[in-house]
């Protein structure tokens, strides 16, 4: 099997290479390296697939990109490439969101439907669509309602996504991420600033009250996810929920890292955001039995893999950056 795999320098595309390497995938990995966040972790993300003869790396925007022999070339593509984060999606910075979601993603498909070979796409897509749901846990039959710009441009992606679909019998299947984490998560996100903020790094910023609840799924069963996607008969067009299963306040999640640590979470407290929702939590059980898929990894040994990961990075003297969001 041959696969692209878009925002490969990124924390689920970086794993999700590894993966599929490992099960003797050829794999080309798309990344245009933003300013998100520092390009040197991004190419420490990649550093044994490049390792790897079966990888190949091209730093290209989607954008400015001829697709055409790329996707004429592989069996599947897995679509990762995005501007992350819900609170930086406001003001002007939403043209970024706008050309990296919503732009790159209509070229992509449009390369797709175009070419020969008709390559499945696998969507990255996140539960920010759902926005403060009127019930939990979300299924995908619920009617999205985004609470952020950000969540606005992964629906309108998703939303071409199924229209390539139905339109043009383009192969789609989009996946709903839960708040993802694991080893290499970005530095911006909640988990990797409490495990930095508990092994001696700055305190941990908390905004609002710390009554947020998440459904966190490891990146590990997301990457499954992802290679169940590949595979399943579902008609095109179709979306699922890749959730934890679980239901965790972030006080409850500061409390875990905690007493996983053998020390106490330095906390600085900060303002809710705007945004940020009260909760999430998906069903999944669409996909249970559509893809065949389930998560496996609890929050408590999810949470062990990524602190000793945290341990191991800062011996090799990485330096934590950003600051923490949790959606």
């Amino acid at each position: 099997m041959r696969a692209v795999v878009t925002g490969a320098a990124g924390f689920v595309g970086s794993n999700l290479c590894d993966a599929l390497l490992a099960r003797d995938w050829s794999v080309i990995g798309i990344d245009r390296f933003s300013d998100y966040y520092a390009e040197p972790i991004k190419r420490a993300n990649l550093a044994d697939a490049i390792a790897n003869p079966s990888f190949e790396l091209r730093e290209v925007d989607l954008c400015a990109a001829g697709l055409e022999h790329v996707v004429d070339d592989v069996d599947v593509i897995f679509h990762q490439a995005a501007q992350a984060g819900v609170r930086a999606s406001w003001g002007s910075d939403f043209a970024t969101y706008q050309h990296d979601n919503i732009a790159a993603t209509q070229i992509l498909l449009e390369a797709v439907a175009n070419s020969v070979r008709r390559p499945r796409v696998v969507y990255a897509s996140s539960s920010s669509v759902y926005g403060n749901a009127e019930h939990y846990p979300t299924t995908e039959a619920d009617l999205p309602k985004p609470h952020s710009p950000y969540g606005v441009t992964k629906l309108a992606a998703e939303h071409l996504c199924r229209l390539y679909g139905s339109n043009l019998g383009v192969h789609t299947v989009s996946l709903r991420y839960f708040t993802v984490y694991g080893p290499r998560q970005r530095p911006d996100m909640a988990f990797h600033r409490l495990s930095e903020a508990v092994l001696g790094g700055p305190a941990f910023p908390l905004f609002g009250d710390g009554s947020q609840i998440r459904d966190f799924t490891f990146v590990s069963d997301i990457v499954a996810a992802n290679i169940a996607a590949a595979a399943a008969d579902v008609e095109p067009g179709s979306c699922f929920n890749i959730a934890g299963g679980g239901h965790t306040s972030m006080r409850e999640a500061i409390d875990l890292v905690g007493s996983l640590a053998g020390s106490e979470v330095p906390i600085l407290a900060k303002d809710a955001q705007i945004g940020d929702v009260h909760r999430t939590g998906g069903s999944t059980e669409l996909a249970q039995s559509m893809l065949g898929w389930q998560p496996v990894v609890g929050l408590e040994e999810g949470l062990r893999q990524q602190l000793a990961h945290h341990r191991l990075a800062r011996c090799a003297h990485e330096e934590p950056m950003g600051s923490s969001e949790v959606a």
